[in-house]
């Protein structure tokens, strides 16, 4: 796809929210686990 804009690029033809928001959802569980993978590490030694 092609835009003429970033507001553009952002809003994404009306899905823009849903994009933008799954990403951020999983952005959060990836450091979630990222974060208890380390803390059950520590607590492993």
């Amino acid at each position: 796809m092609y835009w003429s804009s970033w507001s553009e690029f952002l809003h994404m033809g009306g899905y823009g929210r849903y994009v933008w928001g799954s990403l951020a959802v999983m952005m959060v569980v990836i450091a979630a686990e990222i974060w208890q993978l380390r803390s059950r590490r520590r607590h492993m030694e």
